[in-house]
């Protein structure tokens, strides 16, 4: 009792001091949550884009690498006064965009969601490199579903997607997807896993949806030092490298010094020559050039979501919301990095209050889809849930590390999403022959 009431008397005395310190935190969190999505976000105005791709092509993924080449611009990293005082976003100053690709009963759609100041930079950045492609404005496809889904008429499931490992280490990009035959042209050889993707879309059936989202909001290494870990991992393989190269001298135990008197000494530094070719085993070097090839390129912070929806009265198979799930295994490789679901996020709930649990999980997905935000907002704009382990005591299966957004490099993302090479299914719409516009010259009076 006498704790309590010197506790008490401190608190009295002190409470002028003690008091804005505990309420410094809740006062930043109100404040920027006010001056960010009150007062800065609502300035802009988004558009949907739907683009619409030629029939064929020869270098799709190269041509879509230069495409978010040119798109990460956008990046406008806020200085002290625009963050606190304007309420830009910290990563990347927050002017994010997506590319998405939706499946609805049959049909395939490509879109762009972009701020409509943009407008111009990514119409030009796309008409580069694929000039025969349609690009018009369209109306938010989010918008023709109910907005309270799930209901008594339609259901659904949604997850995130994330890595499997740090953001340095590089998934499966399209350098690797060739096939070793030389008897045909070089670019038959190529194996484009997009096709896969697009055919799973053209048979679903009319009461089916599968919504794949990718949102891409660039950064540098200064705001999420992906680079700098990139680097410190490569350093990392190459001292272990040296250690099996030049052994490493075995030190005295704390026991072994006691008995005998003598004072550990210090191991003989490690002769600073270059790695042997050699003594590098076929791992560590796939793995050490694909990082330093990873980290060369721009990067986007990244957040993948898929949406699968479904009327329950008509005929559906509720096994389709694997589509994008499969699309993304093409991407692993084991020791490199992959793309899988992230448990704490899919609408899946097995413990406690099952019901009620799943049914706000299934609207809390839905919503983050159409507002393009990432995972756990406004909590955690990098994805992350606050306490992971008091998540996974009440059902969400996830741990310290893992996100819900990622680093991707330019390669990374064209090898994910990008224009099929040739159309094969009469489900997405094409360009035949691309528009012609009157002469530059031609009097408008």
């Amino acid at each position: 009792m006498e704790i309590l009431l010197t506790i008490w008397q401190i608190f009295k005395n002190w409470w002028w001091l003690i008091a804005p310190l505990i309420l410094y935190f809740l006062a930043r969190f109100f404040y920027l949550w006010w001056i960010r999505w009150e007062v800065w976000y609502p300035k802009f105005n988004w558009i949907l884009l739907e683009l619409k791709p030629p029939k064929e092509t020869l270098k799709p993924f190269k041509a879509m690498e230069d495409i978010f080449s040119l798109l990460w611009p956008i990046y406008d990293g806020p200085n002290w006064r625009e963050r606190w005082c304007e309420g830009e976003l910290p990563l990347g100053g927050g002017l994010w965009f997506s590319f998405e690709i939706v499946g609805m009963g049959g049909e395939i759609h490509f879109y762009m969601r972009i701020p409509e100041f943009f407008r111009n930079r990514a119409e030009s950045a796309i008409y580069s490199r694929y000039p025969e492609a349609e690009i018009s404005i369209v109306d938010d496809y989010t918008k023709n579903v109910p907005q309270d889904v799930p209901n008594e008429k339609w259901d659904l499931y949604g997850e995130n997607i994330t890595l499997i490992k740090p953001d340095s280490y590089p998934i499966k990009t399209y350098q690797q997807f060739f096939e070793e035959r030389p008897e045909v042209v070089k670019e038959e050889k190529r194996i484009d896993p997009i096709d896969s993707l697009l055919e799973s879309l053209s048979k679903l059936q009319p009461a089916e949806q599968v919504w794949l989202q990718i949102v891409c909001n660039a950064v540098t290494d200064k705001e999420i030092p992906w680079q700098t870990q990139g680097r410190a991992e490569v350093k990392r393989i190459g001292e272990e490298v040296s250690k099996r190269w030049f052994g490493e001298e075995k030190k005295p135990s704390i026991w072994e010094t006691l008995i005998t008197g003598k004072v550990p000494a210090a191991p003989p530094p490690v002769p600073a020559k270059p790695w042997p070719p050699g003594e590098l085993m076929p791992k560590e070097q796939e793995l050490i050039q694909g990082i330093e090839n990873k980290i060369k390129k721009w990067g986007f912070q990244v957040w993948i979501r898929t949406i699968y929806l479904c009327k329950k009265e008509e005929p559906h198979f509720f096994g389709n919301y694997k589509i994008g799930r499969g699309y993304f295994s093409h991407f692993a490789t084991e020791h490199l990095n992959g793309l899988i679901y992230w448990g704490a996020t899919r609408t899946r709930v097995h413990y406690w209050m099952r019901d009620r649990r799943l049914y706000l999980r299934k609207r809390k997905q839905l919503k983050e889809y159409i507002q393009r935000f990432p995972p756990n907002f406004p909590w955690s704009f990098k994805g992350e849930f606050p306490f992971p382990h008091i998540f996974s005591i009440i059902g969400y299966r996830t741990a310290p590390g893992i996100r819900g957004t990622f680093i991707l490099n330019i390669e990374e993302l064209a090898t994910i999403l990008h224009f099929p090479a040739k159309i094969i299914t009469p489900a997405l719409p094409y360009v035949e022959a691309k528009k012609g516009g009157p002469p530059p010259t031609l009097p408008v009076e």
